[in-house]
């Protein structure tokens, strides 16, 4: 179990909306080191759900892991938001997501979401970004 908290960076994205998407993920200690970069592709999907998944795989990763403690950062201000419970999750493609995300979330002792600044979510993003790569260069499903 690690009880030291991380810093998560996620990003999801489709080429067109929807379209080919993948998601980014970028684990780093409260130094900044890096501790693991995530990312794949998810065939076709909205932005909405892209920022979803990389969430579910950054939660995945924690868990699996034996981490207890994270920050998640995301330039998605509505999955922020949501996860916050600032925001209801109304999008019948969203909810299921939600959900896997909050029982994922159970098992650590403590998140924080914090919303940020594209500019600030570059590497997330970039990994984000390969995935959508990688999935145009094999074919779409």
């Amino acid at each position: 179990m690690t009880t030291t908290p991380v810093v998560v960076y996620i990003d999801g994205g489709a080429r067109g909306n929807p379209g080919p998407a993948g998601y980014g993920v970028r684990i780093e200690t409260c130094k900044g080191d890096v501790e693991a970069e995530l990312y794949e592709p998810i065939g076709i999907a909205t932005n909405n759900v892209a920022e979803y998944r990389g969430l579910l795989g950054a939660l995945a990763y924690l868990v699996e892991n034996g981490y207890q403690e994270a920050l998640i950062r995301s330039d998605s201000q509505l999955l922020v938001r949501q996860m916050q419970g600032r925001y209801k999750v109304r999008h019948p493609r969203l909810q299921p997501l939600y959900r896997q995300a909050k029982a994922l979330e159970a098992n650590l002792a403590l998140v924080t979401f914090e919303h940020v600044r594209r500019t600030e979510n570059t590497a997330a993003d970039h990994l984000s970004n390969l995935a959508m790569d990688t999935q145009e260069s094999i074919g779409t499903p």
